[in-house]
Formats: structure tokens, sequence, C-alpha cells
């Protein structure tokens, strides 16, 4: 069901705003992507204000990881998350959100893109991060 991201149709007092114009269509908001890790992975596609792409993941294998230490890049498999600050029922569902610690063949890592929006799960090793 699309959500609507315009103005508030209330005053503070509680009355209403007269509404100078309609609902547009780049006002629609979308529900959320919350990627999750699993065997297969998803990307989906959506169109977006200007005839531009937006690619996000609903369910990914993969991070590309950078280690601070050494300063190289790896493509290592997500074993599980670990810990979502974003929310604690993002925590238990295991959703991946920026800011998710995941755990993953070399340690844990830190994500440091959007994966509903950005279709990539990057990510930073944490120092001492063996678990």
């Amino acid at each position: 069901m699309p959500q609507y991201h315009g103005g508030d149709l209330r005053k503070p007092t509680g009355g209403k705003f007269r509404p100078h114009r309609k609902k547009r269509k780049y006002e629609l908001g979308r529900e959320p992507l919350e990627p999750l890790p699993s065997d297969k992975e998803t990307r989906i596609i959506r169109r977006v204000r200007g005839g531009n792409y937006k690619v996000g993941l609903k369910y990914v294998m993969y991070a590309n990881v950078m280690d601070p230490e050494t300063h190289k890049a790896y493509k290592l498999r997500i074993l599980g998350v670990r810990e979502n600050p974003a929310s604690v029922d993002y925590s238990r569902r295991g959703v991946i959100t920026r800011g998710a610690i995941i755990e993953t063949e070399k340690g844990l890592a830190r994500v440091t893109s959007r994966p509903g929006q950005d279709g990539v799960v990057n990510a930073v090793l944490i120092t001492g991060g063996g678990a």
C-alpha cells in the first residue's frame, strides 16, 4: 500500500490546514526492503523519480568487507547478523541495514552501505572482532 510522505494536514492546535494543491506522484513512499541473509540473492529494481532506477536487495549472500589494517577488500560470505542498532526487532529477525554488525568468515564487520537502497552490502571489519 502506498505511503504518503507529504506535509502534515493539521496545525499544532488541531485545526486543519487547507491544502494548496493535491498530492503528487513523487510524494509517494514505498514499503522498506528489509534485506535478510540467505543462500539466494534477490535484487529488486524499482523505477524512481526522473526515470532513474534504484536497486535494492531482498536476500543477500555476500558482503564486500574492507580490512582497515591491511587496506584490502574481500568478498566474504555473510554467516548471520549479530546486532542491529536500528531496531531491536531488526536484531531479532536478522535484518541487514546500515550500521548492523554482521558475522563473516573473517570475523565481525559493520555495514557501511544501505543494502535496501544501494543493492550491495559493503562493510568494514571491526578490529579484534574474532567473535
